[in-house]
């Protein structure tokens, strides 16, 4: 009788750690909705940066449009406008290296500096990276298209020349 006794507890016990081991794996299936949101801004920017590598193959063609000459063009033209040259000019190595256009990061920094400084507000719905998007993707883009430049405020008492 004492055997079956020591049998029974065996048996709840081994029931109870089964029971316990699966304690963390209910507790992880908790945090996983926690973690929802961070993963749902991550899936959204993943499909931006997606949908602007397809805008550029339907707009450019050619070289210019293949993902890593947009990756690195557009870093390269951001970097240039930051004074980052010596970054930039590595970065201008592996582009040239992919067989990607030089001219057209000339031609998309050109169309980022005409349009002028950027708002210094940071609420500014305009950033850096849109800007030199939208001149990678149309970069003799005409100043009537471009959004305004920030205007500078002149001191008091003087006179624009």
């Amino acid at each position: 009788m004492a055997f079956l006794g020591a049998r029974n507890r065996l048996a709840l016990l081994g029931a109870a750690l089964l029971i316990l081991s699966g304690l963390p794996a209910w507790a992880q299936g908790g945090e996983q909705k926690q973690q929802d949101p961070k993963a749902a801004d991550a899936a959204k920017g993943d499909q931006k940066k997606i949908d602007e590598f397809a805008e550029a193959i339907r707009v450019l063609g050619g070289p210019a449009s293949n993902p890593e000459c947009v990756w690195l063009g557009r870093r390269v033209v951001n970097l240039m406008w930051r004074d980052d040259l010596d970054t930039a000019f590595r970065h201008l190595d592996l582009y040239d290296r992919f067989g990607c256009p030089g001219g057209h990061i000339q031609a998309s920094f050109r169309c980022l500096v005409r349009q002028g400084q950027l708002d210094p507000n940071p609420k500014a719905q305009e950033t850096l990276g849109a800007r030199v998007h939208a001149c990678w993707i149309n970069p003799t883009m005409d100043q009537a298209s471009a959004p305004p430049p920030a205007q500078a405020s002149q001191p008091a008492g003087t006179k624009p020349q």
